[in-house]
């Protein structure tokens, strides 16, 4: 029979199938050419996008030209605004304020052809110091609340552009789905008085059923209620809750297991949509001994249909332990 799991951290419901669940080759992945035309995220073309804010760059290079490797711009077609006050206001029940906040794009390789997955290590170290050092420097404006990192992977994902780059928008609420989460995770240390994320790393270190591949500092796992089929996390060993103040040798490890997993998932799946986030703490709660900062990375795999709108459950065809068993026997050599 198949499984209804409970997310521990969130309360959600997963359906999960245990009983026959599908393969790799079951899945019908919708790959979808790359958009003909030019590129404005393409080395040379730099003119194309609004001034850089920060760039990797080799030597004296001068900004807005060749010579980055990874490289920080403001979004084209921001969904929020950096200019201006919030400006909160009430019109009877409802509430509104000015569209304020930041929205960037990380472009995270010159190359058009290669993908996050098919970078060295070193390269995608300054894609994660990027991420990093635009969220310390955001963390300074008092208009923001929330730092979200995050990653459209194809253009069913939500990618406009082929070519592989990752997004930052500062936010000036808490979004809702990360007040749940933190409401979660004070709930469990409310009652054990332990993080209830350090508690789901022993215990998938214990069971080593949907362990995926870990390093010094870093743990990957297929989570036990998976919203979605082949869905990872990858949470730091030692206890954390800001993104914002990982550290070198952190840095180091986490580009080597978040390219590790995006190589599995792509010789698993073949080139698959994906999205990641990156959680973390709010800004003004950067030490929770209650919350502890990781990724999750969705490959898009099913698409949210009227039952998962209405419920609030997600049904995952693919149980956590088979795609981690996958996952672990990718070769990647």
């Amino acid at each position: 029979m198949d499984q209804l799991r409970r997310d521990p951290v969130a309360g959600r419901w997963v359906i999960v199938f245990t009983d026959k669940p599908y393969a790799p080759k079951d899945f019908d992945i919708e790959t979808l050419p790359d958009k003909k035309g030019t590129c404005p995220f393409c080395y040379g073309h730099e003119g194309m996008t609004p001034p850089e804010i920060q760039a990797h760059r080799e030597g004296a290079t001068k900004a807005n030209s060749p010579g980055w490797s990874t490289r920080v711009v403001p979004n084209k077609f921001p969904a929020l605004k950096i200019e201006g006050e919030l400006n909160r206001q009430g019109l009877g029940m409802f509430d509104f304020s000015n569209g304020v906040g930041a929205h960037e794009v990380i472009i995270e390789t010159p190359d058009h052809t290669k993908s996050l997955a098919d970078l060295l290590d070193h390269e995608v170290e300054k894609v994660i110091w990027s991420y990093r050092d635009r969220s310390v420097d955001l963390h300074g404006d008092k208009r923001f609340r929330y730092i979200m990192i995050f990653k459209n992977h194809g253009f069913s994902a939500g990618a406009s552009l082929a070519h592989s780059h990752s997004q930052l928008i500062a936010l000036p609420m808490v979004p809702k789905n990360v007040n749940e989460e933190l409401a979660g995770a004070s709930k469990y240390y409310e009652y054990k008085e332990r993080c209830i994320f350090c508690d789901m790393l022993a215990q998938e270190q214990s069971e080593n059923e949907r362990l995926i591949c870990e390093n010094s500092r870093f743990l990957a796992f297929s989570p036990f209620a998976s919203r979605f089929p082949f869905e990872v996390w990858i949470l730091p060993k030692e206890h954390h809750s800001d993104f914002s103040f990982i550290q070198t040798e952190d840095v180091i490890e986490l580009a080597r297991i978040l390219k590790e997993i995006l190589l599995r998932i792509k010789r698993v799946l073949g080139d698959v949509p994906y999205n990641f986030i990156i959680h973390t703490s709010p800004i003004e709660e950067q030490e929770r001994e209650d919350y502890h900062w990781h990724i999750e990375i969705m490959p898009k795999l099913m698409r949210i249909a009227g039952f998962e709108w209405g419920s609030g459950f997600y049904i995952n065809p693919t149980s956590p332990e088979v795609a981690a068993k996958y996952l672990r026997k990718a070769k990647i050599v």
